[in-house]
């Protein structure tokens, strides 16, 4: 049997200590041990969410028993501590092998140029219909730290989620779209409707289209969901306020990443602060679509279901050190724009069977207009925001004077 790490009952919340506030975990994830080897891993279920731990310098391993027609994702957020230590190029680390020892896939996600612990998913899977792992059987999901494998930030916490898409009844296009309409909506003028942030992704904060203002404190992560249907393109900023005291400059201040419904990884942007009004915008992001995933671009490629997508906004811990404990004003922009289209004729139900839906709509497609749960007040009409586009990677931003380097890398999921 294989050593596993040894883990303590958890909280819903964890992670959270005097010098930050705590990621809200699924109250439903079951605990599950992180073992050192495939042998004694535990199995993880499409449909469940589960809880283990990441030890510093260590691989966790937890098993899949799938067909051999069903798409399989697993994604894990990691969780460091608020006052752990981490650089620019650490992170998590997410791959799927077969029985053999194949990859199947593999991603990662890193806490980006502001150096600041906050939660970072990245996921995994097993496709079907491609060259490799198409047999039914055992699969291994290996959890490891990108970037590096003398981290001194500690052990992690983990949440982990396994989902099922089913396959088509017929073959569908296998040619991601080359180009789409990259062109953004007008600003609205209307004043934000107040809406606090989630703690996590169980209990993000339902949004629609429209204007959304929060407070937000150094150290501190907010999680969004917004309803997204086929066909439709969504658009995000994120604006930090104004500070009342304090002078300096914070690299990497400010971040805003998009996670699909599955908790896939799919594109970020980030930002400076220097104490004045700074946005941290998501480059245009393409119409929601079944033949993204043959793209070879993660946010391309991440668009491939409808369903709630994630906006998951982070204000580094530093900010605290130039300009106070705040709180700091956050206003969150959303637009969706495009005629809700019929999906995918999907041959079966996903696990969970509502994961692709927007209400009034199904897995397969349908006109739809929020996600589940819907925001308070989020019926109010507001028209579409224009944003900046920001790249991914390394980009460089000039504003009033400031030059920074909004360094936030990500792998894509490869296959």
């Amino acid at each position: 049997m294989g050593t596993t790490a040894a883990l303590t009952a958890p909280s819903a919340t964890a992670a959270g200590t005097a010098d930050g506030p705590g990621y809200a975990f699924d109250d439903n994830a079951r605990s599950v041990p992180a073992a050192t080897s495939e042998a004694g891993a535990a199995l993880l279920e499409p449909g469940r969410t589960y809880r283990s731990t990441l030890p510093a310098g260590a691989e966790a391993h937890y098993r899949l028993v799938l067909d051999a027609d069903s798409n399989t994702y697993v994604s894990v957020t990691a969780v460091p501590a608020p006052d752990a230590e981490v650089t620019a190029v650490e992170g998590i680390k997410v791959t799927v092998r077969d029985a053999e020892g194949s990859t199947c896939s593999s991603d990662s996600t890193t806490f980006g140029a502001g150096r600041s612990p906050h939660p970072v998913a990245a996921w995994g899977a097993r496709e079907a219909g491609g060259s490799r792992c198409q047999d039914a059987g055992t699969y291994y999901v290996v959890v490891e730290r990108a970037g590096t494998r003398d981290s001194v930030s500690g052990d992690w916490d983990l949440e982990l989620a396994a989902v099922e898409e089913p396959d088509l009844t017929e073959p569908a296009a296998t040619k991601a779209p080359q180009s789409w309409n990259s062109a953004t909506p007008e600003p609205p003028a209307d004043e934000p409707v107040g809406r606090s942030g989630g703690a996590g992704f169980s209990t993000a904060a339902a949004v629609r289209q429209g204007v959304w203002g929060t407070d937000i404190q150094p150290g501190q992560t907010l999680f969004y969901e917004v309803p997204v249907d086929w066909g439709q393109q969504l658009y995000a900023t994120a604006e930090l306020g104004r500070a009342d005291e304090g002078a300096g400059y914070v690299v990497g201040a400010l971040d805003l990443s998009l996670y699909n419904p599955v908790r896939g990884p799919v594109e970020d942007a980030g930002v400076g602060y220097d104490g004045k009004p700074r946005s941290a915008a998501l480059d245009p992001l393409p119409p929601v679509a079944h033949v993204n995933r043959h793209s070879f671009t993660r946010r391309v490629a991440g668009m491939r279901f409808a369903g709630s997508y994630y906006l998951v906004v982070h204000l580094s811990a530093d900010v605290a050190e130039e300009f106070g404990e705040g709180p700091f004003g956050l206003t969150l922009r959303v637009a969706v724009t495009g005629t809700p289209q019929e999906g995918p004729d999907y041959a079966g139900q996903p696990v969970p069977e509502d994961l692709f839906e927007v209400a009034g709509g199904a897995p397969g497609g349908g006109p739809g207009g929020s996600g589940p749960g819907g925001a308070a007040g989020g019926d109010t009409a507001m028209t579409a925001l224009a944003v900046g586009g920001i790249g991914a990677g390394t980009v460089i931003l000039v504003g009033l004077g400031v030059w920074t380097a909004a360094a936030r890398r990500r792998g894509g999921l490869v296959r």
